[in-house]
């Protein structure tokens, strides 16, 4: 969405399938693609974007569903959140469920799709730290009917950025068949954006924990040192039950990787003491602990 045109939109275009929405951006470049415009709609009333036409994405059912392929799910970009949340795919990626069901009123989650939530890449989209912890990749769908797939850490991070007349086709998300958890924190009761979050995901498998931050940073940010370390103590082969005061050291090690303490220079710009984080930072910090803590504890129960 980095084309806008000084008026309001006078195009729209409602493409049957995905390839047809692709040659459509090719066409028409200026154009910025719709599904269901919880985050687009927003910027346009506020009057952040105006762009010169819009490609509707709703009526490609090609997109709007899953499929099983090669031990993994194939996800359709233009799933709402409200299908997520359902029972059927809840039992299929439950941590995914969690995160749909968290989006927001049910307004945003019958409108809001799996696909808008990644191409936004808003910090605090709930389904993105869900996905860097599994590991998800994108099937992204280019001009001359291609697919090339890239891992979502690539296109978050800005290393692999969609080409013009490109589209988030699919997400392809490993099916592991073991315990995953969501939790986030909201600065309000009820649904709310978050301001943190947390995906635990076991792959007994390769005898691994995974876990993702999301909220805190631009981008999910993935503790691979507590990952390798909590990994190394829990007995696979047994219960795979923690002691409280290893949960607990686990949640410290996850927080202070994504929340570091200041270097000297940073603490000289807040006026604070050297290594000490200012009152609001470190309260971030321990919400992140606590719900790491509880993820993983919740995980392995």
């Amino acid at each position: 969405m980095t084309t806008h045109a000084p008026q309001a939109a006078h195009t729209v275009t409602l493409p049957g399938s995905l390839d047809e929405a692709v040659a459509a951006l090719s066409a028409m470049p200026t154009a910025v693609p719709v599904a269901g415009g919880t985050d687009l709609m927003a910027a346009v009333n506020a009057g952040l974007l105006r762009p010169a036409g819009l490609v509707g994405l709703g009526r490609i059912n090609e997109i709007r569903g899953w499929q099983y392929q090669d031990g993994a799910a194939l996800l359709g970009a233009g799933l709402t959140h409200a299908r997520m949340g359902r029972p059927d795919f809840a039992a299929l990626i439950p941590a995914l469920a969690a995160a749909a069901r968290a989006a927001g009123p049910p307004q945003i989650r019958n409108a809001g799709t799996l696909g808008g939530n990644i191409a936004s890449a808003q910090p605090t989209g709930d389904a993105l730290p869900v996905l860097a912890a599994l590991e998800a990749s994108l099937v992204i769908a280019g001009p001359g009917g291609t697919r090339r797939e890239i891992p979502i850490g690539r296109l978050l991070a800005g290393l692999d950025m969609l080409r013009p007349g490109e589209l988030i086709g699919y997400v392809r998300v490993p099916l592991l068949h073991a315990p995953q958890t969501f939790l986030k924190a909201t600065a309000r009761t009820g649904p709310s954006r978050a301001v943190a979050s947390v995906a635990v995901v076991l792959d007994p498998a390769r005898r691994s924990v995974r876990c993702a931050v999301g909220a805190v940073a631009p981008m999910p940010l993935r503790p691979f040192d507590a990952e390798r370390w909590v990994s190394s103590v829990v007995d696979w082969d047994g219960e795979r039950t923690l002691p409280p005061d290893v949960l607990a050291a686990f949640g410290d090690y996850v927080a202070a990787a994504c929340i570091p303490d200041p270097t000297p220079a940073q603490s000289a710009l807040d006026g604070t003491e050297p290594g000490t984080l200012p009152p609001a930072v470190l309260h971030l910090r321990r919400t992140v602990a606590t719900l790491a803590r509880r993820a993983l504890g919740r995980a392995l129960a």
